[in-house]
C-alpha cells in the first residue's frame, strides 16, 4: 500500500518530485516540465543555470554551463548527470551565479563552475569544470580536524557552509564573507569567528551579501550580584578614573541612563528624514534584566548634536585642525569599546585621534550638550581622554570600506536601555513583539545589563597594551588596529549572558593584536572553563521538545549594503555579522536572499522582504525598503516557501483549498509574442505578489526556488489521498497557529497594557490570567514549531515516523490539558465575566475584535460567553488532528505498522478532544451554580481548581436521624464533599472518604454509609436512582482524587477503566479537627476504611512528629518520635515499638537532656529490663544503670556505675532508691556487702578493705559506722564492741580488743569471713532478661506455655527479620545473613534424646546464640552485655570472684531451663541419653551392661551451654581469677623463672624423674640429636607445646582436654623409650609431669586451675580427666612450695 512512496512508472518518473520550470508571470505563461527518471528531492537555480538532485543522491545540471569544457554548446537543454558525483551519496545541493555547490551524506563538500574569485575554495585555477571535493579544515582543533558540513549556499563570488556544530565558514571575495580580513581571494574555507558559538540555522547567499538564521541565546539565567560601586540599575562604575600624563582624575558624575526610551512617533532614519532632524526623548520603564533590542544611531551630518528640542543649544564646531571621525552606524555596537580607525582614504588623521564607542557609557564631545535624560558622560575631561587615546595610537592607518564617505561628529551616543513595548509582567517572553516603528532601530546604541560593567575597566585594558604589547606579533601597528575593528558587538539583543561573553573572550585571546579591547578583569574570567551555551526556548520549555525546530531566531546579515538588502536601516556594507533587530521576535524560520533583496518566512507564515524593490520584487510598497516590512498578500494566505531570483520572488502558500498556492512578485520576462493587456496596464511591476493562475494545474507543490530569471516548483501527484492528506495536515497546523498567534497580539497585548486591568480582574483572577497566558504561550509555541516541523516535513522526507504529532503525541496531550485547565479555572471564578468591561474599554462597546476572532456562530452571546467560547477553541484543533491522522491512515494497509500508528494517535487526540469537552462542560457547570447560589460560605468554598459535580439542593439527599428543622445541603465537588447547614458547613476530603451502599433488604430505605477519619454518617436518597448516582459519583470522585488527577479528571491517553469502587485502602493526608489526642495533628500515610494504618507520618502543631506504623488509628509496630523540649532547646527521641498507640516492647530513648535508655517499655513507661546512662564521660554526673524496671522506676535488681566517684552499686532497688540487699566497690578497693534502705547503706554490713581489714555490724549511712560490730585487722586480731564515724576518718569505739594466741589457731579459722551471705543471690539476678525472653517465646512466666507457639513466635521473629534484611542489607553481615537461613530449619526428632540428636541440638544452639535476631541469641547477648558491665571496670575486683563465679552457674541452669522448654525431650541436668537402637543380632545379652553411665552420655548444662556462654564472658571472669590469685601466681612464677635456668637433664634429676624415663635421643628440627648435659628446653618437647595450649581455650571441658593430650604425649614419648608396654604409677608420673608443666611456663596457672575447679562439669570429676587434673593442681602446689637445695 505503500505505492506513493515507490516510483511509479507513468511518464517515466513517478508520481513523486516533478519538477516545473517557468519565467514571469503572465497569464500565457506555462510552466515546462523537466523529465528525469527518478523523482527530484531538491533543486537550486543560479543565474544562468540549474543544479537538481534526485532520489538516490545523483546530481543533474540544466542550463548555461560555460565550464564544461567538452560541451559543444555551452547551453544544456536536458539535464546531464555529475558523473564525477556517481560514487557519492549527495544529501544537498545549492547554485550560485556561476558556481555549484553540494553536500554529500558523510559531510564531505565538492564545488565547481567559476573560480576566479576563490568562490569554490580551491586555489589557483579560475573554472572547475566538475565537482571537486573542498575540504574544510578546523586549525583550533588539534589535529587540524575535517568539518562536517550540512549546508551550502552560493551567491556571487562567494560561497557559505553551515558544519555540523551549527557554525558558518566562509570563501571567496568581498566583504559578505565576515571575515576579519582584507585580503581577497579568500581561498581557504575559514569560520567566520562572529558566530561562532552561536547556534546558526540556515543561510543564504545574495549577490553581495550574507544572511543567516540564528538561534537566540537563552535569557542570562540570573542577574548577578553587583559589587557596590556599581550603579544598581545601568551596572555602570559610580565611580570613574582618568589617566593623565602625571595625574589621575577620579569623577563621580554618573547619571544613570537606564529609563530614557526614544519616542518613535516623531523620528525618521536619518536616510529619509532631514539631516538636521532633532530626537526627543521620554522617559519610559525598562527593566535591565530583559534583553533590550540595541539599535545604532545614525549621525546627522550638520553640526547640530542630538538634543531636547525645546532647548536646543549649537555645538561648538571643532578645530579644523583635528579631522573628523564618522561612526560606523551599525546595528549593534561593540560590548567592549573598541579602538575604531578613520573611515576616511583621503585624508589620513594626521594626529591620530580616535574616538571610542562604548555601550551603555558615552563619551560626549566636548561642550555637546546633553539629552534630557540626564546623563553625562564618565569622563569629565574628555580632551585628556582624547589625548591620551592619541598617545595609544599615533600611527593608525584607515581603511577604505564605505561607499559614501563623509565626515561625522562623533556626537553624543545615547545609550538608552529601551524596550520595544511597555513591558509587562504578564506577557510571556514567547510572544512576539513588534517594533514601534522602523526610525526606532536606528536610534538607540546597544545596551543591555550585563555590557555597562566592562566599560570603565575597558581603560585600564587600554593601557594594558603598553604592558602586553610585547605579546602581539611584531607587525605594524596599523595592522594591529586594524585586526581591532569592532568585533560586531554581543551576538544577540539578550546581551547579559556571561557564558556567551567568556566564549567570546577566549577566542579573541586567540587571535593576535586584540588584547586591547579585553579588560583584565576579563582577563582573569577567562580562565574559568568555557561552557557552551545551549538555546533555550522561553518560558521554561522541557527539553522534550528539544528536537523541534526552535522559534526564537534572528536573522544576521552582512556584506554591501547599497540597496538596503542588509535590513538595518541604512546603506552602508557590513564586514562582520549584525543582528537585524527589527526581526527579532518574529520567530524567522527561513531567509531567502536575491540578487539585491532578501526574503524572511515566519512560523505565523509572513513574509518580511527588504533591499533593491526595482521590479517590486519586495511584495510590497513600503518605504524605506531599507528596513524589513511584511509583503503584502489578502489575508487567509499562509505562505510556507519562499525563492528569491535577479529581481523576483516567488511565495508558495496555503489558499483556501488543500492544494497549495503560488505568488510572484517582481520583474515580468518578456517574451515577444505575448503582449497581454494586463502587463501593458502594470508595465514591468508588480505592486503586490500575484496569483499564478497555472499553479492549481501542477498537482501539490512541495517546494519551490527562484534564481537568475528563472522559478522552479517541485510537485507531487496525489496518490491515494496520501499527499492531500499531508499537505492538510500541514496547512491546519500553520492555520492553528496564525490563529493563536492572533489571539495573543491582537486579544491579550493591548488587554494586558491596559492599567485598570489589575484592578478589574483582582488578586486570583488576575495570577489566573498570567497562568492562562503562559499556558497558551506555550500551547502557541509548541504549535509554531509543529508546523515549522510539519512544514520543513513536507519539504524534505515523507516517511511517516518522523510526524512530531505521532511521536510526541503525549507532549500535545498534556499541553492541551494543561491550557484546557488553566482556561477552566478561569471561568470558574468568573474570570471572563471581570474581562468584559477591559473588553469594551480596549475594543470599544461592540469588542468586533473578540467576536471575529471566536468564529462564534451565535448572535447576541454575552461578551463573557464569547470570550470563553474564544479560548476554548484550541480544543476543536484535537478533533482536527483526530480527523486528519484518521485520513493519514486510510492510505495504509489495515495491516500494516503505520496505520496502527496513526489509528492509535487518531484515537488519543480524539478521545482527549472529548474529555477536555466534558470538562469545559463540568467547569461551565460549576460556574452557573457558584453564580445561582451567591454567599458567603459559597464564596469560601470556591477555589479555581474545583469542579462541582453534583448537589442536593432538590432534597433528593438527606440525613439520617436529621432534626425536623434542620437543612442538610450536601455538595459533592471534585475534591470535597461538602455538607453544609444553616450557617455552617464542614468540608470532607475526598481522599479520605469512603462509602458504602445499605442494602435495602430490611430497612427499605436507600441510604449510603459515609465513613470519614473522626465521622461516619449515614445519607438517605430519595429512590434507587439518587442512591446509584451519588455513589457512582461520589466512588469516581474518589477514584480520581486518589489518582492524584485532580480536576483532570481520568486522562483518556492511559486508557485506565475505572474501577467500580476506589480501594479501601489508600495514601492520603488528613488533618484532624476534633479527636483529642491528634487534634490539628497532620496524618500522612496509610489508611483503611477510615483509620491510620500501615506506615505513616503524624506531625503535630508543636512539632511532635511520630514516624512508623500504625493499626487502627494507633501507633503499633515500630515507630520513631520526636518531642521538641523547648526548655532545653533539644528533642526527646523514642525509636522503638509501639502498642495500641503506646511505647510498649524494646526501644530507645535519647532524652533532651543527654540521658539515653535503652531497653524495654509498657505503656509509654519503661518497665522490664533496660539501661540508663547519663551524661557524657566529660560532664557533670556521668552514670549508667542496667537492671529492672517498674513503672518508669528502677526497682528489682540493677547495677549502678557512678563513673564520677568511682563506685558501683550491685543490688536491689525500690522506686528509684537502693533498698534491700546490695554490695558496692569502690576504686579504692574499698568492698562492702550488706542492706541498703532509702538509697543509704543502713542496717547489717560487711566492709572489706584492701588490706583485708574487716568490719562487719551495723551502718547508718553510707561508709558510716553506727552500732555493735566486729572490726578484724589483717593479722588476725580483731576488737568486738561498738563503733561510730565514717570509714577511713577516725572511728570512736567502745569495747574489748582481743590478739588470739597461736595456740587458738583451730578456733581462729572460723573467724574468716565468708563473703556473699549478703549480695544478692545469683538466682535473683536479671531476672527481667530471662522473664523477657519466655515472653518472647509466648509464655507468661518460666516453664509456663506451649512448645509449639514458642517455635512458631521464633519462626515469625526470624522471617521479620529476614525480611527487614532484605530491605536494607547493609544491616547484617554475610555470615549473620548464612546463619539466619541455617536457623530455618527446626531440628525435628521423635523418640528418646540420643547422642546424634544431642549434637543435633548442641548445633542449632551455637547458630541460635549467634545472632541476636533469635529469641536466645538475643538473651545471651543481653547477659553478656550485663555481666560485662558487672565486672568491668570498678567491678573488676578480686572480692566479686565467688559472685561471679555463681553468676555464670545461674546463667546455665536457667538457659538450660529453656533449652528444656524447647526441646522437651531433653532429659534434665544430670540425666543420661539413650541409647542408640542396636541392631537385634548384637544384643549384649543383659547381665554384661554396665552399671554407671558412660562419660559423654550424661546431659549437663555446662556441656551444653558453656562453650556458648564462656567465650564471651571469659575476659571479665579470668581478670577476677587474675586479681585473686595473684599472690600464689607470683610465688609460683618465681620458683618457676628460678628451676627453668636448669638444662633438662638436671631439672629432671632434681625433680627426681626416675633415669629411665630420660630421653637419650631428641628430635630437633627433624634431626635426631644427643641429649647431652648442656641440653635445654628439648626433652618432652611436644607435651610442653600441647599443655601451652591451656591458655588459649575458654571452656574448662576444652582445657581438661589439653591436659589429657599432655599426658598422652608424655607417654607417647616414654613408649618409645622403653620399646615395651608399661602403665604408669603416680610416684614415676607425677616428676615428669611437674617437668613439662616448668617447662610450659603457663604464666596464670593458679588462675586456670581455679578457673577449671570451679566451673567443671560434675560428672567428670571422678572419672580419668578428675585424676589428671588433679595432678595439675598438686604440680601448681608442689611448685609454689619448692625449695631449692
Amino acid at each position: 500500500m505503500e505505492k506513493q512512496i515507490s516510483c511509479g512508472e507513468e511518464d517515466g518518473s513517478g508520481e513523486r518530485g516533478l519538477l516545473h520550470t517557468w519565467m514571469g508571470y503572465s497569464y500565457s505563461t506555462t510552466p515546462e516540465r523537466i523529465l528525469l527518471s527518478r523523482p527530484v528531492l531538491q533543486a537550486a537555480l543560479g543565474a544562468r543555470h540549474g543544479v537538481l538532485l534526485v532520489e538516490g543522491g545523483q546530481v543533474y545540471s540544466f542550463g548555461e554551463l560555460p565550464w564544461k569544457q567538452n560541451q559543444t554548446s555551452s547551453v544544456v537543454t536536458e539535464p546531464v548527470l555529475e558523473a564525477a558525483l556517481s560514487e557519492q551519496r549527495v544529501v544537498f545541493v545549492a547554485a550560485g551565479s556561476a558556481h555549484s555547490g553540494v553536500v554529500t551524506e558523510d559531510g564531505g563538500m565538492h564545488m565547481w563552475g567559476e573560480n576566479t574569485h576563490g568562490q569554490c575554495g580551491l586555489s589557483g585555477l579560475s573554472v572547475i569544470p566538475n565537482p571537486t571535493p573542498v575540504g574544510v579544515l578546523d586549525p583550533e582543533a588539534t589535529p587540524p580536524q575535517t568539518v562536517k558540513i550540512l549546508e551550502v549556499a552560493c551567491g556571487d563570488q562567494h560561497t557559505l557552509a553551515l558544519s555540523g556544530k551549527h557554525e558558518v565558514w566562509a570563501w571567496g571575495s568581498g566583504c559578505q564573507l565576515g571575515l576579519n580580513t582584507s585580503t581577497f581571494p579568500v581561498w581557504k574555507p575559514q569560520k567566520v569567528e562572529h558566530l561562532a558559538g552561536r547556534h546558526v540555522l540556515q543561510v543564504a547567499c545574495g549577490a553581495t551579501h550574507s544572511l543567516a538564521v540564528v538561534c537566540c541565546l537563552p535569557p542570562p539565567q540570573e542577574p548577578r550580584k553587583l559589587p557596590q560601586d556599581k550603579c544598581g540599575q545601568c551596572h555602570q562604575m559610580l565611580y570613574t578614573m582618568t589617566d593623565k600624563e602625571d595625574h589621575v582624575i577620579i569623577s563621580d558624575g554618573h547619571h544613570c541612563p537606564v529609563g530614557v526610551e526614544l519616542d518613535s512617533g516623531e523620528t525618521t532614519s536619518a536616510f529619509e528624514g532631514s539631516p538636521d532632524q532633532s530626537l526627543r526623548f521620554k522617559q519610559g520603564k525598562s527593566s535591565p534584566t530583559e534583553p533590550v533590542p540595541s539599535m545604532s544611531t545614525q549621525i546627522p551630518k550638520s553640526p547640530t548634536s542630538i538634543a531636547n528640542p525645546e532647548s536646543t543649544t549649537p555645538t561648538e564646531s571643532k578645530p579644523a585642525s583635528e579631522p573628523q571621525t564618522e561612526v560606523p552606524a551599525s546595528s549593534q555596537e561593540p560590548v567592549e569599546p573598541a579602538i575604531e580607525h578613520s573611515e576616511e582614504p583621503e585624508a589620513p588623521p594626521t594626529n591620530g585621534e580616535v574616538c571610542v564607542e562604548a555601550s551603555e557609557t558615552s563619551i560626549s564631545e566636548p561642550g555637546s550638550c546633553r539629552a534630557t535624560g540626564g546623563k553625562s558622560s564618565p569622563y569629565p575631561d574628555e580632551q585628556a581622554v582624547k589625548a591620551y587615546l592619541k598617545r595609544l595610537c599615533d600611527h593608525a592607518q584607515a581603511e577604505h570600506t564605505t561607499k559614501t564617505p563623509s565626515t561625522l561628529h562623533p556626537a553624543q551616543l545615547s545609550s538608552d536601555c529601551a524596550d520595544c513595548f511597555t513591558s509587562d509582567p504578564l506577557i510571556p517572553v514567547a510572544q512576539s513583539v513588534t517594533p514601534m516603528g522602523s526610525a526606532f532601530n536606528n536610534l538607540v546604541v546597544s545596551c543591555a545589563s550585563a555590557v555597562g560593567e566592562r566599560v570603565a575597566s575597558t581603560y585600564e585594558a587600554l593601557s594594558l597594551r603598553k604592558v602586553i604589547g610585547y605579546w602581539v606579533p611584531g607587525d605594524r601597528v596599523e595592522e594591529r588596529l586594524r585586526q581591532e575593528e569592532p568585533m560586531q558587538g554581543k551576538k544577540s539583543s539578550s546581551l547579559g549572558d556571561i557564558r556567551e561573553e567568556e566564549a567570546e573572550l577566549s577566542r579573541r585571546l586567540s587571535l593576535p593584536g586584540l588584547l586591547s579591547q579585553v579588560s583584565p578583569r576579563l582577563l582573569r574570567r577567562t580562565s574559568r572553563h568555557r561552557a557552551r551555551a545551549i538555546p533555550l526556548t522561553p518560558g521554561g520549555i522541557p527539553e522534550a521538545d528539544a528536537h523541534l525546530p526552535p522559534l526564537q531566531t534572528e536573522v544576521w546579515s552582512w556584506g554591501h549594503g547599497q540597496e538596503g538588502q542588509l535590513g538595518h536601516g541604512d546603506l552602508l556594507p557590513r564586514p562582520q555579522p549584525v543582528c537585524v533587530k527589527s526581526l527579532n521576535g518574529k520567530e524567522v524560520l527561513r531567509v531567502a536572499a536575491g540578487a539585491h533583496h532578501s526574503l524572511a518566512l515566519t512560523a505565523q507564515s509572513q513574509v518580511f522582504s527588504w533591499g533593491c524593490n526595482t521590479s517590486g520584487q519586495l511584495g510590497h510598497m513600503e518605504t524605506p525598503t531599507t528596513l524589513p516590512h511584511l509583503a503584502k498578500l489578502s489575508d487567509g494566505i499562509r505562505v510556507w516557501d519562499i525563492g528569491a531570483g535577479q529581481q523576483h520572488t516567488l511565495l508558495l502558500a496555503d489558499g483556501d483549498c488543500i492544494q497549495p498556492i503560488l505568488y510572484y512578485s517582481g520583474q515580468q520576462v518578456k517574451e515577444v509574442m505575448e503582449q497581454t493587456e494586463e502587463e501593458e496596464q502594470t508595465g514591468e511591476y508588480t505592486q503586490q505578489p500575484v496569483l499564478l493562475p497555472f499553479c492549481m494545474n501542477l498537482g501539490y507543490v512541495s517546494s519551490v526556488c527562484a534564481g537568475g530569471q528563472r522559478c522552479a516548483a517541485l510537485t507531487d501527484c496525489n496518490v491515494m489521498g496520501f499527499i492531500a492528506s499531508l499537505h492538510e495536515l500541514a496547512a491546519a497546523v500553520r492555520k492553528y497557529y496564525c490563529k493563536l498567534s492572533n489571539i495573543s497580539s491582537l486579544l491579550l497585548q493591548p488587554l494586558l497594557k491596559l492599567d485598570s486591568l489589575s484592578s478589574a480582574l483582582g488578586l486570583s483572577s488576575g495570577g489566573l490570567l498570567q497562568n492562562l497566558i503562559r499556558r497558551l504561550g506555550r500551547l502557541s509555541q509548541l504549535t509554531g514549531q509543529t508546523s515549522a516541523s510539519l512544514t520543513s516535513f513536507l519539504r524534505r522526507s515523507r516517511d511517516i515516523r518522523g510526524l512530531v504529532i505521532l511521536d510526541d503525541a503525549h507532549l500535545f496531550l498534556d499541553t492541551y490539558s494543561e491550557y484546557c485547565s488553566a482556561v477552566g479555572d478561569l471561568l470558574v471564578m468568573g474570570g471572563f465575566q471581570a474581562l468584559v468591561k477591559p473588553c469594551h474599554d480596549v475594543f470599544g462597546k461592540g469588542a468586533e475584535v473578540v467576536q471575529k476572532l471566536s468564529e462564534c456562530s451565535e448572535e447576541g452571546l454575552p461578551l463573557a460567553d464569547v470570550l470563553a467560547h474564544l479560548f476554548y477553541l484550541p480544543i476543536k484543533h484535537l478533533h482536527e488532528y483526530g480527523r486528519l491522522l484518521l485520513k493519514l491512515a486510510t492510505c495504509y494497509e489495515v495491516s500494516s505498522v503505520d496505520y496502527q500508528k496513526l489509528q492509535d494517535a487518531s484515537s488519543k487526540y480524539e478521545s482527549m478532544a472529548l474529555h477536555l469537552k466534558r470538562r469545559r462542560k463540568e467547569a461551565e457547570y460549576t460556574l452557573h451554580f457558584w453564580k445561582s447560589f451567591p454567599g458567603k460560605m459559597t464564596d469560601s468554598l470556591r477555589k479555581p481548581s474545583r469542579r462541582l459535580i453534583c448537589e442536593s439542593s432538590n432534597k433528593a439527599l438527606t440525613l439520617q436521624n436529621a432534626g425536623r428543622f434542620s437543612v442538610n445541603w450536601f455538595m459533592l465537588f471534585n475534591d470535597a464533599l461538602v455538607h453544609a447547614q444553616f450557617s455552617t458547613h464542614h468540608v470532607f476530603p475526598l481522599a479520605t472518604l469512603w462509602v458504602e451502599p445499605i442494602s435495602e433488604e430490611n430497612t427499605g430505605i436507600y441510604g449510603l454509609k459515609v465513613t470519614s477519619p473522626e465521622e461516619s454518617f449515614t445519607l438517605l436518597a430519595s429512590s434507587p436512582a439518587e442512591k446509584a448516582k451519588w455513589l457512582r459519583s461520589i466512588n469516581q470522585a474518589v477514584e480520581q482524587a486518589l489518582s492524584g488527577l485532580g480536576h483532570d479528571g481520568m486522562p483518556p491517553s492511559t486508557g485506565v477503566t475505572q474501577r467500580a469502587d476506589p480501594p479501601i485502602s489508600r495514601t492520603a493526608t488528613y488533618t484532624f479537627y476534633k479527636d483529642s489526642r491528634l487534634k490539628e495533628a497532620v496524618y500522612e500515610g496509610r489508611w483503611v476504611s477510615g483509620k491510620p494504618n500501615g506506615r505513616g507520618v503524624v506531625k503535630w502543631p508543636d512539632g511532635r512528629i511520630y514516624t512508623g506504623t500504625f493499626k487502627n488509628g494507633l501507633e503499633d509496630g515500630f515507630g520513631d518520635y520526636v518531642v521538641p523540649n523547648k526548655n532545653l532547646s533539644s528533642c526527646d527521641h523514642y525509636q522503638g515499638q509501639w502498642k495500641d498507640g503506646k511505647m510498649h516492647g524494646f526501644g530507645t530513648f535519647r532524652y533532651a537532656s543527654g540521658e539515653i535508655y535503652e531497653g524495654f517499655f509498657q505503656d509509654n513507661m519503661r518497665h522490664g529490663h533496660g539501661m540508663l546512662r547519663s551524661g557524657k564521660l566529660n560532664s557533670t554526673s556521668p552514670s549508667v544503670f542496667i537492671g529492672q524496671w517498674q513503672n518508669d522506676k528502677k526497682s528489682g535488681y540493677g547495677v549502678f556505675d557512678d563513673i564520677t566517684r568511682g563506685e558501683k552499686y550491685m543490688g536491689m532497688w525500690l522506686d528509684d532508691q537502693r533498698q534491700g540487699n546490695g554490695v558496692v566497690v569502690t576504686q579504692f578497693s574499698l568492698y562492702y556487702e550488706g542492706a541498703f534502705s532509702n538509697n543509704k547503706m543502713m542496717g547489717n554490713g560487711l566492709l572489706l578493705s584492701e588490706d583485708d581489714t574487716t568490719f562487719e555490724g551495723e551502718f547508718s549511712e553510707d561508709w558510716t559506722l553506727n552500732g555493735k560490730g566486729v572490726l578484724t585487722m589483717p593479722n588476725g586480731d580483731y576488737i568486738e564492741g561498738s563503733f561510730s564515724g565514717v570509714w577511713g576518718s577516725g572511728l570512736k569505739m567502745s569495747g574489748s580488743y582481743y590478739k588470739p594466741s597461736l595456740y587458738d589457731s583451730d578456733k581462729e579459722k572460723t573467724r574468716a569471713v565468708k563473703l556473699g551471705r549478703l549480695a544478692v543471690h545469683s538466682e535473683e539476678k536479671w531476672k527481667a532478661v530471662f522473664l523477657e525472653c519466655w515472653n518472647r517465646l509466648g509464655c507468661d512466666s518460666p516453664g509456663q506455655g506451649q512448645t509449639t507457639t514458642a517455635w512458631d513466635n521464633i519462626a515469625v521473629a526470624l522471617t521479620a527479620n529476614m525480611r527487614q534484611q532484605r530491605d536494607s542489607p547493609e544491616l547484617l553481615s554475610r555470615s549473620q545473613h548464612k546463619t539466619l537461613e541455617s536457623l530455618e530449619f527446626i531440628p525435628q526428632h521423635v523418640g528418646p534424646v540420643t547422642l546424634e540428636v544431642h549434637h543435633k541440638i548442641r548445633r542449632y544452639l551455637v547458630k541460635a546464640c549467634d545472632t541476636p535476631l533469635h529469641p536466645l541469641g538475643r538473651l545471651v547477648e543481653t547477659l553478656v552485655s550485663v555481666y560485662r558491665m558487672t565486672y568491668v571496670g570498678v567491678g573488676a575486683n578480686r572480692r566479686l570472684l565467688p559472685q561471679a563465679v555463681n553468676e555464670i552457674k545461674s546463667y546455665l541452669s536457667r538457659i538450660f531451663q529453656l533449652v528444656r522448654f524447647l526441646f522437651p525431650d531433653l532429659p534434665e541436668e544430670g540425666g543420661s541419653l539413650a541409647d542408640p537402637p542396636k541392631e537385634k543380632g548384637s544384643s549384649d545379652p543383659a547381665g554384661k551392661q554396665l552399671e554407671s553411665p558412660k562419660p559423654g552420655c550424661v546431659v549437663s548444662s555446662s556441656a551444653l551451654l558453656l562453650p556458648v556462654l564462656l567465650p564471651r564472658l571469659y575476659p571479665p571472669l579470668f581478670t577476677l581469677y587474675a586479681l585473686e590469685k595473684e599472690k600464689e601466681d607470683d610465688v609460683y612464677w618465681e620458683c618457676v623463672l628460678r628451676l627453668n635456668k636448669q638444662p633438662d637433664l638436671a631439672l629432671l634429676a632434681f625433680l627426681g624423674v626416675q633415669q629411665k624415663f630420660w630421653p637419650v635421643t631428641v628430635t630437633v628440627h627433624g634431626e635426631k640429636q644427643e641429649v647431652l648435659s648442656s641440653t635445654k628446653d628439648a626433652c618432652f618437647a611436644s607435651a610442653v607445646e600441647t599443655l601451652q595450649q591451656i591458655s588459649t581455650t575458654f571452656t574448662p571441658s576444652d582445657k581438661l582436654q589439653v591436659i589429657q593430650l599432655t599426658f598422652e604425649e608424655i607417654t607417647q614419648e616414654v613408649l618409645a623409650l622403653l620399646k615395651q608396654d608399661f602403665l604408669w604409677s603416680m610416684d614415676d608420673l607425677f616428676p615428669v609431669f611437674l617437668f613439662v608443666v616448668l617447662r610450659a611456663r603457663i604464666r596464670n596457672l593458679g588462675s586456670e586451675v581455679s578457673l577449671i575447679e570451679d566451673l567443671m562439669d560434675p560428672c567428670v570429676q571422678h572419672g580419668e580427666h578428675g585424676i589428671m587434673f588433679t595432678t595439675l593442681k598438686a604440680s601448681y602446689y608442689q611448685i609454689q612450695h619448692e625449695k631449692i637445695t
